[in-house]
């Protein structure tokens, strides 16, 4: 049973969960997973990661429709992905529960840290607007959704911010439209997770029911200021970049404190 004040933090954190998942694509369960813990108050890392993983799948879908609205989703190429990263999903998160859960933590903010860096180099590209999936790019689509699949599941997250850079990179396409085809798979791996946990009886179905209730109004405000930001070259990947290694950092150090103390 959740107090007063933590019904009043997670609805506050989740509209933080939305705004990021509308804005970006990604940050569901990286915001998520801290702001439980570190904020709300949930002193079971795997709880917090099964009560992010309904909350985010629900919100990315959410915000994958205001998305939708705007003709930026190219649903082939999303569907394709998501399909290939369910089956690493599933296996990613079998493994995941078998670990430390702050060691888990502080791994995932080395791999956001390095997907970070990555983003920054290639802020300056373009990107080709009417990708269309082919026989040329399915080997890479359906390899990088199985691999951010593994990795989402195995981590416990949405994935958002593991399927944006993937898409852009398996298809050339731009970062907002990555950033919209990305909440297709984000749903899918955060559902399959989801279910996951559930089956363990990991999640706190009240406190993911705050989540979902403020991450509607902060995912309408992240959905707008992306449409903003994708007509300035570079600023969206610049966006995305900043919150991941914002967020990275604290993890890190709040996780390397658990454990070494």
């Amino acid at each position: 049973m959740i107090s007063a004040v933590q019904g009043i933090l997670g609805l506050a954190s989740g509209a933080s969960v939305g705004f990021s998942l509308g804005l970006v694509g990604g940050g569901g369960s990286v915001l998520a997973v801290p702001l439980m813990v570190y904020v709300v108050g949930v002193p079971e890392p795997h709880i917090a990661i099964g009560s992010s993983a309904i909350a985010v799948a629900t919100n990315a879908a959410l915000n994958l429709f205001n998305h939708a609205r705007g003709r930026t989703v190219i649903w082939p190429v999303a569907a394709v992905f998501a399909a290939a990263g369910i089956v690493g999903a599933f296996c990613g998160s079998l493994l995941g529960k078998m670990l430390d859960g702050q060691k888990l933590l502080a791994l995932f903010a080395l791999v956001m840290l390095v997907i970070a860096m990555l983003m920054m180099k290639t802020r300056a590209r373009v990107g080709v607007p009417d990708v269309k999936m082919s026989m040329a790019n399915l080997p890479a689509i359906v390899g990088l959704g199985l691999a951010a699949g593994t990795l989402s599941g195995f981590f416990g997250i949405g994935g958002g911010f593991l399927i944006v850079p993937a898409l852009m990179l398996a298809t050339g396409m731009p970062i907002m439209n990555a950033v919209s085809s990305s909440l297709v798979a984000v749903t899918a791996f955060g559902l399959t997770t989801a279910a996951s946990y559930a089956w363990s009886g990991l999640i706190a179905w009240d406190l993911a029911g705050l989540f979902i209730a403020g991450g509607i109004a902060g995912g309408l405000v992240g959905t707008g200021l992306a449409r903003r930001l994708s007509a300035r070259r570079g600023a969206l990947n610049v966006v995305f970049a900043s919150v991941i290694i914002v967020v990275a950092l604290y993890m890190l150090v709040r996780s390397l404190l658990h454990i070494w103390t």
